[in-house]
């Protein structure tokens, strides 16, 4: 029979312990791995009273030159922003958002001698942006907009200052949509329930409104322009991971 010496024993017990120690985080890794989980996803709305509305307006003019464009199309955009300080509206709710001139063409139909296209005109166009706080206004403003000038866009998008608390209510409701989600899942499967482990939000947002669009013409109408302001709904969503209890 052969002797094992003291040695080679400590020897062997000094790498079954290091073996022990570097396989220790693959078996907690793997085990990890192994728990069973359920991820959802929720969608929560809510809907409030618009306070704001933002407005695109835009001055065209058509002249034989450029320069004429730019400056009968200058002359009336001023008036118009002048229009808008006097009804109260602060220039931080005044922003210039399109700017152009362009050649006007017209090409000639001879089959025999081709022409190159010939400037007739040049267009001007500025658009403005206005962001509109007190919504009783709307209708007269688009009236008076029109009798000083602006003769293209009138798109309006209605939308909240400061829609946080809205947000919120629809964060909650989305989270509530995935819980319940989850349970009904888990018990047609015949499973619990466990903790939850993360929670993601793909984020909160306004959903785009229909927007009330007016036609321009020259002359403004005897009355102020109908507006319907509706509602603003916002919807949040969020995904939720579940653990699956065995």
């Amino acid at each position: 029979m052969r002797l094992i010496r003291k040695a080679d024993m400590a020897a062997a017990c000094i790498s079954l312990a290091i073996l022990a120690v570097a396989g220790a985080p693959a078996m907690a890794q793997s085990a990890e791995r192994r728990e069973a989980r359920i991820t959802v996803s929720g969608e929560g709305n809510a809907a409030v009273k618009p306070d704001m509305a933002v407005i695109t307006l835009s001055v065209m003019r058509q002249a034989e030159t450029a320069r004429q464009a730019l400056d009968d199309n200058n002359k009336a955009m001023a008036a118009v922003l002048d229009a808008m300080k006097k009804e109260g509206i602060a220039e931080r709710d005044l922003q210039t958002s399109g700017f152009s001139i362009s050649p006007q063409y017209v090409y000639p139909n001879n089959n025999e001698t081709p022409q190159a296209p010939k400037i007739v005109a040049y267009q001007a166009t500025n658009t403005l942006s206005v962001r509109l706080r007190d919504l009783d206004k709307l209708g007269a403003l688009l009236d008076q907009s029109v009798s000083l000038g602006v003769n293209q866009g009138g798109d309006i998008n209605f939308t909240n200052d400061k829609p946080d608390a809205v947000l919120n209510d629809a964060r909650k409701a989305a989270v509530a949509d995935a819980v319940s989600k989850a349970k009904l899942l888990t018990e047609a499967a015949g499973v619990k329930l466990g903790r939850i482990i993360e929670i993601s939000e793909s984020g909160g947002r306004p959903i785009p409104q229909p927007m009330y669009r007016m036609a321009m013409a020259k002359e403004a109408a005897d009355a102020p322009v109908p507006i319907a302001q509706g509602e603003t709904n916002y919807t949040a969503n969020v995904s939720i991971v579940f653990a699956i209890d065995q």
